[in-house]
């Protein structure tokens, strides 16, 4: 047959390709998309200035002196100052600020009768990243009032200096904390590098199934197993190669944008963390293609891979441990791909041990690489005789 086998599979996807703008999109736009503004939204590393009031009901000056203190914090940008509690629950449930810091009324004078007053703040934790920052310095304001008069006290009474000094009285054990990994605390190096291989995996298997689904719906299928003599295994590497070698250079720039740009810690080895990379988009692809055998329908294989596609967000264990999820919960994320590059990026990008100890994360990939021969048979079927179900 005239336009037949494996090269003309792969001319006639190139021209799908260059010819839909969906595609084009699908491809290039959205991923980007996602690369850029994660990286835009997390340049500074770390989430400064939130917006946050004070709700001074004291009025002296150990409130104003508190007030100044907690306006001069890196993390806290003093956008409102409050006359009353209800005022500020206002602005936080509007929106507004994502935190406020009260100081109740006859704060300074039961302060120095010994009465113990309380201080007290309310952070809006639906906003996890800022209210948690804005919790934390809240926190050490709360603390660090609490040191001053403290010392306040001990020199008005007579106590020696170096029995007041905050080293030997108030903070008696010091505690030395070391990021192994990331010293710096940075966000930006634990987020992107976590999110945007799975906006990645995301695309890919979206794109994967798309292609796929559309040769259903159009009945192109019938003529693309005549172009691969009835290989349902022609018909699919021929198919999707082209895609494969986009994902590929879209890979290997997210790879050189993080570590090479943005400068983000390579402790490993860049051939080990390169083939994960790799091995990655084959395992999204081939994790792709086995839902679309199981659903071989456009609508439900693409609900299928971005159901699962979204909750590897959370599933994948970016910020919450596996090993405190239920069990019936923790099973899934073994399932996607992201989880098995995420587990490499760590051992290999952040703490740089050797290969042997990241060897059965690359067996895994290979086993996203057989799955899909387990109904091939259910795509060929699809692809023989092509039923479109909207």
């Amino acid at each position: 047959m005239k336009n037949s086998g494996l090269k003309a599979i792969i001319q006639r996807s190139v021209l799908q390709i260059v010819r839909r703008p969906i595609y084009w999109a699908g491809f290039f736009v959205l991923p980007l998309f996602c690369f850029f503004l994660l990286a835009g939204l997390m340049e500074n590393g770390l989430p400064i200035k939130v917006p946050a009031a004070i709700v001074d009901r004291d009025g002296t000056a150990l409130s104003r002196e508190i007030s100044q203190n907690l306006a001069g914090m890196q993390m806290v940008e003093y956008a409102e100052s409050c006359e009353s509690f209800t005022e500020a629950r206002h602005l936080l449930q509007e929106g507004k600020i994502y935190g406020f810091f009260m100081i109740p009324e006859d704060f300074q004078a039961n302060l120095l009768s010994g009465n113990g007053p309380a201080i007290t703040f309310y952070t809006n934790m639906t906003y996890f990243v800022p209210a948690s920052l804005l919790f934390k310095t809240f926190k050490a304001t709360a603390l660090f009032t609490k040191a001053g008069i403290a010392m306040s006290v001990l020199d008005a009474v007579g106590a020696e200096s170096a029995v007041a000094s905050p080293a030997s009285l108030l903070q008696p054990v010091n505690i030395t904390t070391r990021g192994l990994g990331n010293p710096g605390l940075n966000y930006a190096i634990y987020l992107c590098n976590s999110f945007i291989p799975c906006c990645l995996q995301l695309m890919i298997m979206l794109m994967t199934c798309f292609s796929l689904g559309q040769e259903i719906k159009y009945h192109t299928s019938i003529q693309l197993m005549q172009m691969s003599g009835g290989s349902i295994v022609k018909a699919l590497f021929g198919k999707l190669l082209p895609q494969t070698v986009i994902w590929l250079v879209m890979s290997a720039f997210m790879t050189s944008w993080l570590y090479a740009w943005n400068s983000y810690p390579m402790n490993g080895s860049w051939w080990w963390f390169g083939l994960s990379q790799v091995m990655f988009v084959f395992a999204a692809q081939a994790l792709a293609v086995f839902f679309f055998g199981v659903l071989p329908n456009l609508r439900l294989s693409l609900s299928m891979c971005a159901l699962l596609g979204i909750l590897s967000f959370s599933i994948a264990a970016f910020s919450f441990p596996v090993e405190s999820m239920y069990g019936a919960v923790s099973i899934f994320s073994w399932l996607m791909p992201i989880r098995y590059n995420f587990l490499i990026y760590i051992d290999q990008a952040l703490n740089g041990i050797p290969i042997y100890y990241s060897r059965i994360w690359f067996v895994a990939y290979l086993v996203y690489l057989i799955i899909p021969f387990t109904v091939l048979w259910r795509i060929k079927k699809a692809f023989v005789k092509p039923v479109y179900t909207p």
